[in-house]
């Protein structure tokens, strides 16, 4: 597979670096005509499998990468759990949105538990590509909320008694004060922070703190992973 590389000259503020990594050329290409449409993005690196894009991104940091779940020789769920890995040496390490043509793909769960920060549907409008890539650079949200929670929960739910008990990420969430939890489980509930802050009548800005240290103590790379910790430990049950 061949792989695609663009290196063009960057402006003051440079733009949000995107890898596309999917194993169909028209797929690629339809998503990198959407995305360089946008001033604030750019396709840095294309790839047609896992390897070909670790390889890539080890000579080539970009910001987001979109990865498909399903690729020959390494898929998307190796693929990202080699790049988020890389986060214990101290590499920079993207955020990642999982690729898939399935609304409750159980692999998209395994990949979220690998490092990744959501997923999007492959068939999801032009403009819910292009929020969810400037959303998760800024680790403000959760992509798509109501998707991220139903998936969540139809997995979770299936999950033994014992995995809910972990008690390293018990530790950590008996680490966090009542308001933090709170505010944790209306994360889980898919809610953005303006509304977290409406729901417990507080500035938003005191919301971005409880968040901040939320993913302090947890050891979360973003809000989905936070999540992630609050469905596996209990603290937020499937359909509560």
């Amino acid at each position: 597979m061949t792989a695609t590389f663009f290196t063009p000259d960057l402006p003051a503020q440079a733009p949000i670096r995107v890898a596309l990594v999917d194993d169909q050329q028209l797929v690629r290409a339809g998503f990198r005509m959407v995305i360089d449409s946008q001033p604030d993005l750019q396709v840095t690196v294309e790839a047609g499998d896992g390897l070909q894009a670790l390889r890539l991104l080890a000579d080539h940091p970009v910001d987001v990468v979109l990865m498909d779940v399903r690729m020959p020789h390494l898929d998307g769920l190796a693929a990202t759990a080699q790049l988020t890995a890389a986060a214990a040496e101290g590499q920079h390490v993207p955020r990642i949105i999982v690729l898939t043509t399935f609304d409750l793909d159980e692999y998209v769960l395994e990949a979220i538990r690998s490092g990744a920060s959501g997923f999007l549907l492959k068939d999801a409008p032009p403009e819910e590509m292009l929020a969810a890539i400037r959303t998760v650079h800024s680790g403000d949200a959760v992509i798509a909320p109501s998707s991220t929670r139903r998936l969540l929960e139809h997995l979770v739910v299936a999950l033994p008694a014992e995995q809910l008990v972990d008690t390293g990420a018990q530790a950590q969430i008996s680490s966090l004060t009542d308001r933090e939890r709170e505010v944790l489980v209306l994360m889980a509930r898919g809610r953005s922070n303006t509304e977290i802050a409406s729901d417990l009548f507080v500035a938003e800005a005191t919301v971005k703190t409880h968040v901040g240290r939320i993913l302090a103590k947890l050891g979360a790379r973003d809000r989905v992973q936070a999540v992630v910790t609050a469905y596996e430990t209990g603290l937020v049950r499937p359909g509560a």
